[in-house]
């Protein structure tokens, strides 16, 4: 693949630690979604929106966010089956002005389905000129470089309140190959939660297994319709198309 860089420069921290700054061109294929932060969350007296960090069960590690929003949204990409690698704070992405060279941090960098995918976090109603600008030029950095570029905003409240009940489960001390295999008889046709969790016995001790395996995608449940409880229909995921 040839990438051409039309004046855009990356800085990042390497594998090995070492803070680079080159073209696009000579770094499209660095495994951004498993390298460290090219910056620090910084905090300031009074601020209250920071969050700071959000433990990832796809890299089994913290992830630095600076809002709530942008925590929401590292959690749906966690969450996300087809993503396999997720950075926060991947690179700082430069370009030249009419004003000077100026600089852009994406809030993060995954591999999903295979590809390259940078998200940068703000709602609509708090997009400033700047921003258009630092988004515009970064949407053309990805193209270059045979990345997606997506821009996202407010989470649907439904499915946000689902995930957040499922990443409550997302760890791995929550799968327990017992109860695992049982749940996955147990709901090998579509069942109400509540009725196939007792088929398999003590609800108090087969819930969270099940919601991990929900998180897992090895059942499925849909998220985005209402809100999760006892009688939702639990698929096994075979069946979801």
């Amino acid at each position: 693949m040839v990438v051409l860089s039309e004046g855009f420069e990356v800085e990042y921290v390497d594998a090995d630690g070492v803070r680079r700054r080159v073209e696009l061109a000579e770094c499209w294929a660095e495994p951004f979604g498993r390298l460290p932060p090219v910056r620090k969350v910084r905090t300031y007296p009074g601020q209250k929106s920071v969050t700071r960090q959000y433990w990832a069960a796809t890299t089994r590690g913290p992830l630095l966010v600076e809002s709530q929003l942008e925590r929401h949204h590292a959690m749906l990409l966690d969450f996300d089956p087809q993503v396999t690698g997720l950075a926060a704070q991947p690179f700082r992405l430069f370009w030249p002005t009419r004003r000077g060279r100026r600089g852009h941090v994406p809030d993060f960098f995954a591999r999903a389905d295979g590809e390259g995918l940078v998200v940068d976090v703000r709602p609509d109603d708090r997009i400033e000129p700047e921003d258009a600008e630092a988004f515009t030029a970064t949407a053309r950095a990805c193209k270059l470089a045979g990345w997606r570029f997506s821009r996202v905003g407010a989470v649907d409240a439904v499915l946000l309140a689902n995930v957040k009940w499922l990443a409550g489960y997302r760890h791995p001390r929550y799968d327990r190959p017992e109860l695992r295999q049982a749940l996955l008889e147990a709901f090998a046709a579509p069942q109400e939660l509540f009725a196939g969790a007792g088929r398999v016995g003590d609800r108090l001790a087969v819930l969270p297994v099940l919601y991990h395996l929900l998180w897992r995608h090895l059942l499925h449940v849909d998220l985005d319709k209402a809100m999760l409880g006892p009688r939702s229909m639990v698929k096994p995921a075979e069946w979801v198309r």
